[in-house]
């Protein structure tokens, strides 16, 4: 009896035209990104202006000073966080972890952001072309008793040296539906925005908490996966 000559050929998926954000995996044919996002939850991070301090989701200090390349923002005027009205800017990131990450300031810190956004206005250039660097500054009330101690967040920036990141960013933010689903209202005034997505402004309703929650555990949860997804990614 003739044995069979027949081979069994297998073939790898073929590589298809990917954006410089975006990843292949050979073994599954599926397209994924190069940075981590939930969307509508970027991984937090907060500026006290009490304690003139950054952390991550208001748990992991990193001290007075944070740098960082913005590749979408939004400046605009709400009543959010139970602040009450208010001017805010809201940058996003990609964090050294590549975690899509958010910062939020408002009052005084806000017009120190628009010191950065006019010299580089007319180099026609935007935020999205620095590394920007963020100090807290120490500042006194003196006109109560005893007198207050707060901060300000004073902002400086250098040009992005690595222009092939710069676009990659740039691209991501372009692609991809960047916003905080805890921040988002249908009464926001926008100033200037760059790369920002509004559900509202495009017909879709932001999710609900799950019930029963509260949105400091919703943002609990969201870390704790980012810090997993980091951890995977060290291994």
């Amino acid at each position: 009896m003739a044995k069979s000559n027949a081979t069994h050929n297998t073939t790898t998926p073929e590589v298809p035209a990917l954006k410089s954000h975006q990843t292949f995996n050979q073994a599954t044919g599926e397209i994924g990104s190069k940075f981590k996002y939930l969307e509508g939850h970027p991984r937090q991070y907060r500026f006290d202006a009490k304690e003139g301090t950054f952390s991550i989701n208001g748990t992991e200090k990193l001290g007075p000073t944070l740098s960082f390349q913005p590749f979408a923002w939004r400046i605009f005027n709400d009543s959010i966080l139970n602040m009450g009205p208010k001017l805010w800017a809201e940058l996003f990131f990609v964090d050294e972890k590549n975690c899509v990450s958010v910062v939020m300031f408002h009052g005084y810190s806000v017009d120190n952001i628009f010191r950065l956004i006019e010299p580089l206005y007319y180099d026609d250039q935007t935020l999205a072309d620095v590394v920007i660097t963020v100090v807290a500054e120490k500042k006194e009330n003196t006109k109560i008793t005893p007198k207050g101690i707060y901060y300000i967040a004073n902002f400086s920036y250098k040009l992005a040296k690595d222009t092939d990141r710069t676009a990659q960013l740039k691209e991501f933010g372009q692609d991809t539906r960047i916003f905080r689903q805890e921040t988002v209202t249908d009464l926001a005034t926008i100033k200037t925005a760059l790369n920002y997505y509004n559900p509202f402004a495009n017909g879709d309703e932001p999710e609900a908490l799950p019930e029963g929650s509260t949105q400091q555990e919703v943002n609990d949860a969201v870390e704790q996966h980012y810090a997993e997804q980091a951890e995977q990614t060290e291994q």
